[in-house]
């Protein structure tokens, strides 16, 4: 996983868990029909995913890490399909998921090229109507030093609306959270 100790740290503790329920999932999801069967791509230590599994039937997480999808299905296995695999290649059939999420994960994808094919496979993966929705962070002084020797390739909300087009996606918005300066989109299959 290409984070550093003192991320992965942050990233598996409670505190981070309890703000991604109470602000980064409220927030992105504000008025997202998620449906029945949802993908997270890059679910990271599940912090996500512990909330999604209570809100929707069926919940599908891809994680590219292996160790890490090993310690979530060890722990959310039983409630969710985890499959260790590459979100910009995943081994899932077209036109399968009511909804594809991802937070706060894009930043860990080393290059726009990669992000852009995530962006086109969950384009392949959405059934006609489905919603893809997420968040990511934007540069900071604190931002920067937290990802000291990441990967740290955040997405320009500028170019975000052209990038989520050309993948085929339609209804696409594109806002910045007022205290934060998180970005959170969401984009329609057509």
């Amino acid at each position: 996983m290409p984070m550093n100790r003192a991320h992965r740290k942050l990233c598996s503790s409670e505190k981070w868990a309890l703000t991604t329920r109470d602000h980064i999932l409220p927030w992105t999801l504000a008025d997202v029909p998620l449906g029945d069967d949802v993908l997270e791509i890059g679910p990271g230590y599940g912090a996500n995913l512990r909330v999604l599994i209570e809100q929707v039937p069926r919940v599908t997480a891809v994680e590219i890490d292996e160790g890490t999808a090993a310690l979530l299905e060890g722990k959310w296995g039983d409630r969710a399909t985890i499959l260790h695999a590459d979100g910009a290649a995943m081994p899932l059939p077209d036109e399968s998921f009511s909804s594809v999420v991802c937070f706060v994960m894009l930043h860990h994808v080393p290059t726009a090229a990669q992000q852009d094919r995530i962006f086109a496979e969950a384009h392949r993966v959405l059934r006609p109507g489905g919603v893809f929705a997420g968040c990511d962070s934007q540069p900071s002084f604190r931002f920067r030093v937290l990802h000291f020797r990441d990967t740290m390739n955040t997405v320009d909300p500028a170019g975000l609306p052209d990038r989520l087009a050309k993948a085929g996606f339609t209804d696409v918005s594109v806002d910045r959270h007022p205290e934060s300066g998180s970005v959170r989109f969401r984009a329609t299959r057509p």
